[in-house]
């Protein structure tokens, strides 16, 4: 008994890095929530909004936040959430409240975040550099002209 293998005309096209056109973006994170701002960028880092998205190349988008100092989160969870790292020697783990990180590297808290969200891997280690991050609201990236992105939030 002969089976048939039903024969398609669709072809699979992955997208090399040089084909794609990379976009700016300029996005102002002034009263957004952290998560919800964070899930947004890397989306648009990834390529996942891209119609060619390809999972093992890079065909997202660059993305500059401004205003990193104003982003927003739920009070309880502002003293109750941790940043932990460790220096490599025993007994060198240390941990930063988010309040702590706010006043010190507030550019900081959307880098972590929005890293913790992409991939772990070398794709994903090439990603977090198409992310700018500023706390105030200039930034050197308007040669590039991005697009303003409104993020609801």
């Amino acid at each position: 008994m002969k089976t048939a293998i039903a024969k398609s005309n669709r072809v699979t096209r992955f997208l090399r890095t040089t084909d794609n056109q990379h976009k700016w973006y300029l996005v102002d994170a002034n009263g957004k929530t952290l998560g919800r701002l964070a899930t947004e960028i890397a989306m648009r880092i990834r390529g996942k909004r891209n119609p060619q998205f390809t999972p093992n190349s890079d065909t997202g988008d660059w993305v500059v936040v401004i205003n990193a100092d104003k982003v927003s989160i739920a009070p309880r969870r502002a003293e109750q959430k941790v940043y932990l790292r460790h220096t490599g020697y025993p007994g060198g783990q240390r941990s930063t409240s988010f309040n702590e990180m706010m006043k010190k590297h507030p550019e900081r808290v959307i880098q972590l975040a929005v890293r913790r969200m992409l991939p772990k891997n070398r794709l994903g280690r090439k990603l977090i550099n198409k992310l700018k991050v500023y706390s105030g609201e200039n930034h050197p990236h308007s040669a590039q002209i991005p697009e303003i992105l409104n993020i609801e939030t």
